[in-house]
């Protein structure tokens, strides 16, 4: 990955729309060389360009990481959860949890029934530690792409 390669991935972080015409010129390129490039990124599995929905508009109103130690192998737990619509994602981790879960629900009745009612009861789960959030202004997750 070159420096012409970074352009053109901060660029998409700000607008994964961008067209070509656009993006050309703003990493150094034609439009044509834009679009060769990117797509050499998107072969390689370097990229993916995706549609990212925001949970808060879609009318889920309570969002928290969920914090797992478990008893046994926690891949087992994290697919276990990720069978569940309310999980966005899970993350084996090294340190104070086994595993992350983000969880997403319609309002917080309903994220503390997700937490009692389907994250603790299953097999292996020790400790779940709720770290809720809530989101004011709709949020982007942008890497630093060097």
């Amino acid at each position: 990955m070159d420096d012409i390669d970074r352009a053109i991935l901060r660029e998409l972080q700000v607008d994964g729309r961008i067209p070509y015409a656009d993006l050309g010129p703003k990493v150094g390129l034609s439009p044509s060389a834009a679009r060769l490039r990117l797509q050499r990124l998107i072969d390689a599995k370097a990229v993916q360009v995706v549609g990212v929905t925001d949970p808060m508009t879609m009318g889920q109103q309570a969002m928290a990481l969920l914090g797992l130690r478990v008893d046994g192998d926690p891949r087992a737990v994290a697919d276990e959860l990720s069978r569940h619509d309310e999980v966005v994602y899970t993350v084996l981790t090294s340190g104070g949890f086994d595993l992350f879960a983000e969880v997403v629900c319609p309002g917080p009745r309903d994220l503390l029934d997700f937490i009692n009612d389907v994250v603790r009861p299953v097999e292996g789960v020790a400790v779940v530690e709720n770290f809720p959030y809530f989101a004011i202004h709709t949020h982007r997750f942008l890497w630093h792409v060097d």
